[in-house]
């Protein structure tokens, strides 16, 4: 804990923002870190409240009433080790993660939960600035080869744990840089990519070998890689986009946010236009934006449309409007359903729900609106709920663009799970369990989106590290990395 009475004597302060009118004319971050001193009496707040929910929130396990009380005391290098002893990456999380454990924390019985974003992320940050991460390879060599299929955040934590317990790891990424999501889906202004590049730095120093343009399936087989390696983990993420059935979905100008978003991300990154967009440039400027779906997809998608120069931008969402405030009585420490509005909402945004698409229509082949319905959720005689259209409700929608943010249904069907031959759950995922991660088929694991669906960061290392775990026993017969 940090000062026993802090949390009656301080009150909560977050980081802030930059004005959106400033941050919607580049895409750099834009969010501004507490000074050292507010820092250390925000750590102070976290209070000895017997059973840390934190914990149970946290995926990772993060120990985080440890490291607040070494905030606290201004011990930054050893919240550092505490903080690294649980999670690899957290200069990602502290910056992308949602926070379940702010949500679980037990100050937010009253909406005033300890700001353990902010402070883990200012951990991290300091340990970058002042040098204290650094390369750590193993002091032996195990013999042992693993290839690691997918350089997100589970396939990262997998191969730097790997790597470090002695074992020569290969990293295969499709894409031209490593990262997965991390690189092409999240956008530059909520974390900037030269954070993956200082981890692949450390990570190739720890031993890793890292491969780009290599898709599994394609230019190796997995059969291939069952052959030279003595383990393979399949951490390929979920990218198998929800799409919406109506009669016109063919015309230009509807497309998935993905799509959308790893174009922009390529430009930040320096690439020309051919690069990054080929022959199919995706461009938000002076055009009507609708992007459908509630969730961070389509938060991504309003704050990098602002950001090209939007006309207008319109998010709807299928499901009802969630209460303005949960019923703490109710779910507390659990992941609350509220409403939720990110920075990019406040970047010019409306926004409607219980909003369901006809039909798109079009001009010369190209879209130029939407033919909604407002619907109603109605219990069916199954039990299930069911949407049921409102009479007279429909409206149409002007849409130059139109984003299509409503999540995945699981890892893509292409060669490399025809190759594999891995059994898939009733979800539709590769089918593992949370000990030993290993699929149907020998030697071969799996793990992150590709195993549980799509998810949270925090998920993904977690799943990662884990898997990591369950490879080395099965190579070593013994492990000494931690789950």
């Amino acid at each position: 804990m940090g000062k026993p009475t802090g949390f009656l004597e301080i009150e909560r302060h977050d980081r802030s923002y930059e004005k959106a009118a400033e941050r919607v004319k580049n895409f750099r971050e834009f969010t501004k870190p507490l000074p050292a001193a507010e820092l250390t009496s925000q750590a102070a707040r976290c209070m000895d409240c017997g059973i840390p929910f934190c914990h149970n929130g946290c995926p990772v396990n993060n120990m985080i009433p440890d490291w607040n009380n070494l905030v606290w005391r201004d011990q930054f290098r050893d919240a550092l080790t505490v903080l690294h002893s649980t999670n690899n990456f957290p200069e990602f999380t502290g910056r992308i993660c949602p926070a379940p454990c702010e949500a679980s924390c037990t100050l937010n019985i009253d909406d005033t939960p300890v700001t353990i974003k902010t402070i883990e992320c200012a951990i991290v940050d300091r340990g970058w600035d002042e040098g204290w991460i650094e390369p750590m390879p193993p002091s032996h060599q195990t013999g042992k080869r693993v290839a690691v299929v997918g350089s997100g955040p589970a396939g990262l934590a997998c191969a730097q744990q790997l790597a470090r317990a002695g074992h020569a790891v290969t990293l295969f990424e499709k894409a031209d840089r490593i990262g997965g999501l991390l690189r092409y889906g999240i956008p530059d202004f909520k974390m900037e990519k030269h954070l993956i590049d200082r981890r692949i730095t450390q990570m190739a120093a720890e031993g890793v070998e890292f491969r780009t343009n290599v898709e599994v399936g394609v230019a190796v087989t997995v059969d291939q890689l069952l052959a030279e390696f003595d383990a393979v983990a399949l951490t390929g993420g979920a990218e198998w986009p929800r799409d919406i059935a109506v009669p016109h979905r063919s015309l230009d100008g509807i497309h998935f946010a993905m799509d959308f978003l790893t174009q922009q991300n390529k430009r930040d990154a320096g690439d020309d236009e051919a690069a990054a967009s080929g022959d199919n440039p995706i461009s938000a400027k002076g055009k009507h934006v609708v992007v459908i779906g509630g969730g961070d997809t389509g938060s991504d998608c309003i704050g990098t449309s602002a950001r090209q120069g939007a006309a207008s931008i319109t998010q709807i969402e299928i499901m009802p409007k969630p209460p303005e405030k949960e019923n703490k009585a109710m779910v507390w420490p659990d992941w609350p359903n509220k409403l939720r509005s990110s920075h990019a909402h406040d970047e010019g945004c409306a926004r409607d729900w219980s909003v369901h698409t006809k039909d798109a229509i079009g001009e010369n082949g190209r879209v130029t609106a939407l033919d909604c319905v407002y619907i109603d959720w109605v219990k069916g005689a199954d039990g299930r709920m069911q949407m049921v259209e409102t009479e007279g409700s429909g409206f149409q929608l002007k849409a130059d663009l139109v984003l299509l943010a409503m999540g995945f249904l699981g890892p893509r069907r292409n060669a490399l799970l025809r190759q594999a031959g891995v059994e898939l759950d009733q979800r539709g995922n590769v089918a593992a369990n949370t000990v030993e991660y290993r699929t149907s088929r020998d030697k071969l694991f799996a793990a992150g989106d590709m195993r549980r669906g799509q998810s949270l960061v925090v998920w993904a290392i977690r799943e990662g590290r884990q898997c990591a775990r369950a490879v080395d026993k099965f190579l070593m017969g013994t492990t000494v990395l931690p789950r």
